[in-house]
């Protein structure tokens, strides 16, 4: 009753101040099928509303020639509008679900009251953009041109209904009744499928996007992305002595939960960031973080076509080449054992030798390291499945006869804190009680040295911590590598702790910058600590960061061309964040390095590729005439096989 006399009032209004005309068609838009000239062919009539997908709104009579044009309801059914109302659900995950449908209903049967057409009102559309553009660009779809503002809606001012006006109404009753104790951040625990991760992926940093976006690495051997999300206060950017850290999952494609964690983690720092959550903003205003969800999306097509029930120990396992990627990078381990004995050898930054780049690198490897090498990473976690426990490296054993032996790093102590930063904040992990999957780690609180465990070569783990500054330690996540969806639940709550504690633990130990007299960083200065033989080196701007446990230490720094200074630090244990420590080096003259007398070698760690055998996995799919090719999105179906005219005007950059 209070809708029809609101009806009511609008008409009279816009009575006294007679309607603009609808503006002809645009050049080209009836080709689009964006509007229609004939619609002013033909005298406006009010009709009973019969649109299955638009009979819930809140009026029962509706105007043909409509908004847009479409002269009859046969018309308007048969069109691309009405066509993507109907699967816009499916097509953003539920998004903007029933907003953009209702919305969307308004233009294509508006409102009628004798025989005058009442807009929908601009201020509703405006609101609907800012909230819902982010979905359609996580799908890389235009916003539908019949949702066009400026065109198609009205002011208050001219006359105008809400079309959301009963589904708010509907949504703050109900938010009246929830408790205060009910979870303030909602995430649906399902498996995703590759196209639903890139599409949440987009979404999720669209909606955040001033803590948030996402980018490409490179390709997967079947040309599946390799889709990293990002969160930072500043993102995109790398922040003098902002700690990087990243977080990588299903590089084993039949290993599943650590890609479902990942997801529901990106999920969760974005919604509580924009919720208030203090912790969460601390993390994100301080901290460069970096998820890449899926290092193997084509084994995981292989292990999710199988199921959870189906699949099998090894099923996508590997890659599409049948390469399994923690055996694809780089043997360095063995390049270090071979040299440690020596008293000048430097075991950071160790090169990859000419030899790797003439074996087999898959794409989704070489991205990878691509990746680590671009950015100064501080630390990482690999999350897996098969076993409950972290592992450390190194993972290959010191005695290449031996498969289980003890083998640790100079950082034995720092790395080993770091998982067991991981462990003790599992629910479980640590837990003398918990039942484990075969081997028994309960002794040492659910953590071990990977070749005590087992030994394997070309482990990503060993190459993080040879080949640049980076800590990374893997996550076993549990004994099945492929739960079933109601297990996901769980598994986030007992994870969700252990992940929010191992991304805090970067702020320890020590940070800074090393310049020179005149304020310029020192891009390569080694940053070294006395009694742990690995140092560290300054990213392009000459910042650093050593994580070290508390205790008494002391710090050199150096680079070539450049003064040795030397300063004693102190760390407490009740540090809670990192110290604040910076040098300023003084030019000197060039004296040779003596590792260019001792280690003459052409492996230089600058040479990546040297001979270009794997550029190709980075370059652009090109087409005739030197354009890059454009590929149809994915939800071009929906439309291409519906028999009717395909609106291009989805296609972006059309």
């Amino acid at each position: 009753m209070l809708l029809h006399l609101g009806l009511l009032v609008l008409f009279l209004s816009l009575e006294k101040s007679r309607c603009v005309p609808q503006q002809p068609c645009q050049p080209g838009d009836e080709l689009l099928g964006r509007c229609s000239n004939n619609a002013f062919e033909e005298t406006p009539t009010c009709t009973e509303l019969n649109l299955g997908y638009c009979n819930d709104l809140d009026y029962s009579r509706t105007i043909f020639p409509n908004i847009v044009g479409h002269r009859s309801r046969e018309e308007a059914e048969s069109g691309a509008e009405y066509l993507l109302l109907s699967v816009i659900h499916g097509l953003l995950n539920g998004e903007c679900s029933p907003e953009i449908r209702l919305v969307g209903c308004s233009v294509l049967a508006p409102p009628c009251l004798n025989d005058r057409t009442i807009k929908p009102c601009r201020s509703s559309c405006e609101a609907l953009r800012k909230d819902c553009g982010h979905a359609f660009e996580a799908i890389e779809m235009a916003w539908p041109y019949f949702l066009d503002c400026d065109r198609f809606f009205a002011s208050k001012q001219e006359g105008c209904f809400d079309p959301l006006a009963a589904l708010k109404a509907r949504q703050e009753l109900a938010l009246s009744s929830l408790s205060p104790e009910e979870p303030s951040t909602i995430i649906q625990f399902t498996y995703s499928t590759n196209a639903q991760m890139y599409s949440l992926l987009k979404r999720t940093a669209a909606k955040c996007s001033h803590i948030s976006h996402t980018y490409s690495i490179g390709q997967s051997t079947e040309g599946r992305g390799l889709l990293v999300i990002e969160f930072s206060g500043n993102p995109g950017q790398h922040e003098l002595v902002e700690p990087e850290i990243k977080l990588v999952g299903n590089m084993h494609g039949n290993e599943v939960l650590g890609r479902q964690l990942l997801l529901y983690l990106a999920q969760y720092l974005c919604s509580e960031y924009m919720l208030g959550n203090q912790r969460i903003q601390t993390i994100i205003n301080t901290t460069r973080i970096h998820i890449l969800a899926s290092m193997n999306p084509d084994g995981y097509e292989l292990a999710a076509s199988e199921g959870h029930l189906l699949n099998g120990w090894t099923n996508g396992r590997t890659n599409a080449q049948n390469i399994d990627l923690n055996r694809n990078f780089p043997d360095l381990t063995s390049v270090f054992y071979r040299n440690r004995r020596s008293r000048y050898y430097r075991i950071d930054h160790v090169p990859i030798p000419d030899a790797y780049w003439f074996g087999k690198v898959a794409p989704e490897t070489y991205a990878v390291m691509k990746w680590i090498r671009s950015l100064p990473f501080v630390q990482s976690a690999s999350l897996h499945g098969g076993e409950l426990v972290v592992s450390y490296p190194f993972d290959y054993s010191r005695h290449p006869q031996e498969g289980r032996m003890f083998s640790p790093t100079p950082d034995e102590q720092v790395i080993k804190h770091l998982a067991r930063t991981y462990a003790d904040a599992h629910a479980t992990m640590s837990d003398n009680d918990t039942e484990r999957c075969g081997a028994s780690f309960s002794r040492n609180g659910g953590i071990t040295n990977g070749a005590q465990w087992y030994s394997f070569a070309g482990g990503m783990s060993d190459f993080n911590y040879l080949h640049t500054n980076c800590l990374e330690i893997t996550v076993e996540l549990g004994c099945d590598k492929f739960p079933s969806e109601v297990e996901l639940y769980p598994e986030w709550k007992r994870n969700k702790e252990a992940l929010l504690s191992f991304m805090e633990s970067v702020h320890r130990g020590l940070k800074g910058v090393v310049r020179d007299v005149d304020g310029n960083g020192i891009k390569g200065a080694t940053v070294s600590v006395k009694g742990i033989r690995k140092d560290v080196t300054t990213a392009e701007d000459g910042d650093y960061w050593r994580l070290l446990n508390p205790g008494t230490h002391i710090l050199t720094a150096t680079a070539k061309g450049y003064s040795r200074v030397s300063k004693r630090v102190h760390l407490p244990h009740r540090l809670t964040r990192a110290g604040r420590v910076d040098f300023v080096l003084r030019k000197v003259p060039v004296e040779p390095d003596i590792d260019d007398h001792l280690f003459p070698t052409v492996d230089t760690w600058d040479r990546f590729d040297p001979y270009n055998k794997f550029e190709r996995y980075s370059e652009p799919d090109i087409g005739g005439g030197g354009v890059e090719r454009q590929e149809k999105p994915w939800w071009w179906n929906y439309f291409s096989q519906s028999g009717i005219s395909p609106p291009t005007w989805l296609l972006q950059n059309v």
